[in-house]
């Protein structure tokens, strides 16, 4: 495409930006990339102890099948093509209870089969659950232009497509996974239902996610998520874009309530004709620029931390010396552990032997996780420095002792590579209250959706996964593409990027 001369900069460097960057270079404009952090990618990253990789992202991708719009844009980034190797897993995630062990297998039938047997008496409601995952297979993020910009055909043809989603909104979609859980008599299969998502999440996420998994949407791209993000940061580098790496922005100039640029942190300037933002919104409004610019929604939104929770975790990753027979993502109860005000007698653990190229051979990561939320960051983030690194050892010693409770048979052979805090994903990436993904959807509240734009401001767009729930990859990249239309759309061009 023609170059226009004109120059878009792009704060952030996260799947989000990086997407922005080079539907940017397609469209014909100059970019530039400023990233605060040393490597590229934001919250789809990872990193090396002691000979192992530990992957902080990616539990699946969706976009995966050839078939929709959204491994287009994948595809258009350089995340994924034809050629993608993928892990060989066969689950989503595997629920223990007093040695009761039932797993959301890919294969729907196989699923069936064991519920069932496990709990007849919860036939009809087990059965009823399956269907509706076929139901929601049929679910897509909107990737080929944003739903403001969407005419009548657009919507004839997203509601052709996603025919049985009203099916699965109105049988889950007001009630909570806790309450999907009462529905079953299984004590083992009501964990199954609230273990994966946090128990105010609306249950019809849980489906929609393990449908991602059923229909071949949602796999796992070897190797993990930096070098995913260092495969896009490549495409964008050798179409032409320019990412400046530990480069963080302190300021987007505004003059005469037009976006000019951008000034660093190192009092440099840098002019623009068009900027995005793709770093968490909490940052933007009340950082880049002045709060009062803030979208009304979303400000209700963060003021309302009840109905608009978020997600985060205390995680730890560990190397095993050894073949380690638990495969995937396995949830067990375990002795107490308290963080802040909270008491934790359930942990997740995850396998990663999948993927080879993160530890020697013979030998495996295993993660474990805490899931946590906004009132686990605040406990965090009160503490002073001392207290902080005091709290982070004893939980991960008080972890690793449960794990080793559990499965005996790493005793000796399990070692620390690392553990963080949501105070990490806040300190790395500026992320609200730690959160890796965007709002939570609670029961009788709005999903949260805003157009990309600042009202009051000319020339400034923005990008991420705050724009549109659930928020995570998917719509950090299609974010990223619906900037650069916005833009084009505002100067009369086409939006077929």
């Amino acid at each position: 495409m023609r170059n226009t001369g004109e120059k878009v900069i792009i704060i952030g460097g996260g799947i989000a930006g990086l997407a922005a960057g080079i539907y940017a270079l397609k469209s014909g404009f100059d970019a530039e990339i400023f990233e605060k952090n040393a490597v590229p990618g934001g919250e789809c990253m990872g990193w090396n102890r002691n000979g192992y990789h530990i992957d902080n992202c990616i539990h699946w991708l969706t976009g995966t099948d050839p078939g929709n719009a959204l491994w287009d844009v994948w595809k258009t980034v350089g995340a994924i093509d034809e050629n993608t190797e993928y892990a060989d897993t066969d689950r989503f995630y595997t629920s223990n209870v007093d040695g009761r062990e039932v797993t959301l297998w890919n294969d729907l039938d196989r699923t069936e089969r064991e519920l069932i047997g496990e709990s007849p008496e919860d036939e009809d409601e087990i059965r009823k659950f399956i269907e509706h995952v076929r139901y929601a297979e049929s679910c897509v993020i909107p990737a080929i232009k944003p739903m403001d910009m969407m005419g009548i055909r657009d919507y004839m043809d997203m509601g052709k497509s996603m025919a049985n989603m009203p099916k699965v909104l109105k049988e889950y979609g007001n009630i909570n996974c806790t309450e999907l859980g009462l529905r079953f008599k299984s004590p083992v299969i009501r964990k199954l239902m609230t273990d994966y998502l946090p128990s105010d999440y609306t249950a019809y996420s849980l489906l929609v996610s393990y449908a991602t998994m059923t229909s071949g949407n949602g796999k796992i791209p070897l190797k993990g998520s930096l070098a995913m993000s260092l495969r896009i940061a490549d495409r964008f580098k050798q179409m032409g874009g320019v990412l400046h790496t530990s480069s963080s922005v302190k300021e987007i100039i505004i003059d005469k309530h037009k976006a000019t640029g951008i000034r660093l942190e190192d009092g440099t300037t840098v002019a623009a004709d068009h900027v995005i933002s793709a770093v968490d919104t909490d940052f933007l409004f009340g950082r880049l620029i002045d709060k009062k610019y803030m979208p009304r929604a979303l400000a209700r939104a963060y003021e309302d931390r009840k109905a608009y929770p978020v997600i985060t975790g205390f995680q730890i990753a560990f190397a095993i010396d050894a073949d380690f027979s638990v495969k995937d993502t396995l949830f067990f109860d375990c002795e107490p552990v308290r963080v802040g005000q909270k008491n934790y007698d359930r942990i997740s653990v995850k396998n990663y032997s999948y993927d080879t190229s993160f530890a020697p051979e013979g030998k495996t990561v295993l993660q474990a996780n805490l899931c946590q939320s906004d009132e686990d960051y605040l406990y965090w983030a009160g503490l002073t420095s001392q207290e902080y690194k005091a709290a982070k050892k004893k939980l991960t010693d008080e972890i690793t002792q449960r794990i080793i409770s559990r499965f005996p048979e790493l005793d000796g052979k399990i070692t620390l590579l690392d553990s963080w805090t949501p105070l990490t994903y806040n300190r790395y990436c500026n992320a609200y209250h730690g959160s890796y993904m965007g709002f939570v959807t609670t029961v009788g509240n709005k999903q949260m959706r805003f157009k990309g734009v600042v009202k009051g401001v000319s020339n400034l767009y923005i990008a991420g996964q705050w724009v549109m729930n659930p928020g995570g990859l998917p719509v950090a990249v299609v974010s990223g593409k619906f900037a650069i239309q916005r833009i084009l759309k505002k100067q009369h061009r086409s939006i077929e990027v």
